[in-house]
């Protein structure tokens, strides 16, 4: 059975856009982005910001905004079972649509490829976009170091 990824969180202020993979199985279950609670993604966005984390899907949403922060995933559609992004690139079966996005969204200074997967697949299917890579932030990462995330937000939003 295929699975479908979440609609993008954004607006016409959004200035930087950080493209995931694929929602994982907890985030599909969730209903929302990083479901996965040992995943460093929202920890890392409200350190950034200095807000206190929050746990609901629409708190989250109103931070993204507020904060001018586009959401989104490479894939649209995918027949993977799992999570595995090692076996992600093989069971794509939609990619979304990167370059319209950015013409409806011409605020967008900078995208943010959450972990080698998500800048991979983005560079192969557009390979003319500027994709920044960033190390992932999925608790499978041991060896993560937030203050590559720190830096390069900062080429954004100091």
């Amino acid at each position: 059975m295929n699975k479908l990824c979440f609609e993008p969180v954004s607006d016409k202020n959004s200035k930087v856009l950080i493209l995931g993979s694929f929602p994982s199985e907890k985030s599909l279950k969730e209903g929302f982005y990083y479901g996965n609670k040992s995943n460093r993604f929202w920890k890392i966005l409200f350190e950034y910001f200095d807000e206190k984390l929050v746990d609901d899907i629409q708190s989250k949403k109103k931070f993204l905004l507020t904060h001018k922060i586009a959401l989104w995933d490479i894939v649209k559609t995918t027949n993977l079972k799992g999570s595995s992004d090692l076996k992600l690139q093989n069971q794509v079966i939609e990619i979304n649509d990167i370059s319209s996005f950015l013409q409806t969204h011409q605020n967008i200074k900078a995208i943010f490829c959450n972990g080698k997967t998500s800048y991979e697949i983005a560079k192969k299917y557009f390979p003319n976009v500027n994709f920044i890579y960033l190390p992932s932030t999925s608790p499978a990462n041991v060896s993560f170091y937030k203050q590559i995330w720190f830096e390069n937000l900062d080429k954004v939003f100091k």
